[in-house]
Order: structure tokens, then sequence, then C-alpha cells
């Protein structure tokens, strides 16, 4: 008899290059994985100021230790980041509280399913980890969404949604949501075990989740049986 699939929650925000390749990571594997992958856009200003934690990236050290981390990293799991030409800029004074609103917007519209929040979630994070483009402006939001698969309509639609006060007060729920699983940064993972909340900062701790859960890791690239670990 098969085992139930686990519930998997995602927090993420597009500001974190960290929750890029973990986003990869778990998109490739919830086919592979008996998962139940459930995607939950937050905005990490709000959880970095609910939580007293200071990025990381504030810290010179840090930042120049991250710097080089996230090369390897992402050549590793075969992430094209190429950090943006002023990277305080992009993360700290443009911010994504507007795109994490649009992201939200497309959950709401999506319903079920995910695809569409991970198309657009990757072509935000493309936009500023991997083309220095822009993702505060709506002429950016809809450019990012037309090469999700989205129609201008659609667009035209979500973007309203999202400057509406019912789509900021679930990006603020789902923050509050994070924080109440004492979440303090991201990438962030809920995976619910047995009736257990079982939390993972994903992806420092890939080892304790493959632990918790039961599954197991044939490399960044599962769909490559090349790849070992």
């Amino acid at each position: 008899m098969a085992s139930s699939r686990k519930m998997v929650q995602f927090f993420y925000d597009i500001v974190s290059p960290y929750s890029w390749m973990a986003f990869e990571v778990v998109c490739s594997y919830k086919n592979v994985w008996n998962i139940d992958l459930k995607f939950k856009p937050v905005y990490l200003g709000g959880v970095m100021h609910g939580s007293s934690n200071r990025p990381p990236g504030m810290a010179p050290n840090n930042f120049h230790y991250m710097t080089k981390d996230l090369e390897r990293v992402s050549g590793y799991f075969g992430v094209p980041l190429y950090p943006p030409s002023d990277v305080f800029e992009a993360m700290f004074d443009k911010g994504t509280l507007n795109a994490m609103r649009f992201v939200t917007a497309v959950a709401k519209k999506e319903q079920e399913g995910g695809v569409l929040v991970e198309r657009v979630s990757r072509e935000l994070w493309k936009r500023i980890w991997s083309t220095d483009q822009d993702v505060t402006q709506p002429a950016s939001l809809t450019e990012a969404g037309l090469k999700a698969g989205l129609s201008a309509s659609e667009l035209e639609e979500i973007l309203t949604l999202s400057k509406s006060q019912p789509i900021k007060d679930k990006l603020k729920s789902v923050t509050q949501e994070a924080l109440d699983y004492q979440c303090f940064g991201f990438p962030f993972t809920v995976c619910h075990v047995n009736g257990k909340a079982e939390l993972f900062f994903v992806l420092t701790d890939l080892s304790s989740w493959l632990i918790a859960s039961g599954e197991k890791w044939v490399g960044p690239h599962p769909d490559k049986p090349t790849f070992q670990m």
C-alpha cells in the first residue's frame, strides 16, 4: 500500500537567490518525491521585521561570502544566477513588495495547481537574478507574466488585483503564517510528516529534510540519473 503524500509548503520571496535554487529543486522533485507541493509567496521584509532578524547581505563579510557561495551553489544546481549590477539597490532599495503582491494575485486567480505561480515566479527570479532587470514596475511584471504564458487581458486583471486590499491582506497573512512557524528567512520549507510539521531552512537543511521525509536524493537533476550524491 502506497504511503500518503506529504504536504510540503514552500515559503519564498523572489528577492532571495537561495530561494531560487531551492525552488528549482522542489519543482524538479515534485513528481519524484511523494509530496503535495504548495507554493507560499511571502514578503521577506515582513519576515525579517517580524522575526527581528537582519538580512545576511547587510554584513560585509557575510555579503562577500554569499557572493562566492552563490557562484558555487548555482553552478551545482544548474541555475543561471548572475547577481544584479547593484545588489543592494535591487534587494533593499527597490525590493520586491509589488512583485510578491503580483505573485499572490496570480495564485488567487489560479486557485489550484500552482503551474502559473511556478512559471511567473521563475520569470521574476530570472529578471532580478539572471538578466538584471526591474521587477517593481507594472510593465516589468507584465513582461514576466507574458513569458510565463499569461495573456495580456489576464495580466491586466492580475495587475489590478495585485493592488487590491484583499491581495495585500493575503500577502500579510501568509507572511504571518511563516512567522507563526518561527520562520526567520528564506528559503523556508514546512514538511507535514505523520501529522507533525517539520521545519527546514533549505538548502542548508537538505540532509535533515531527506531524513525526516524519508525521500531520496539523486542529485540536482533527477531526470538525469548520472547525477549522484
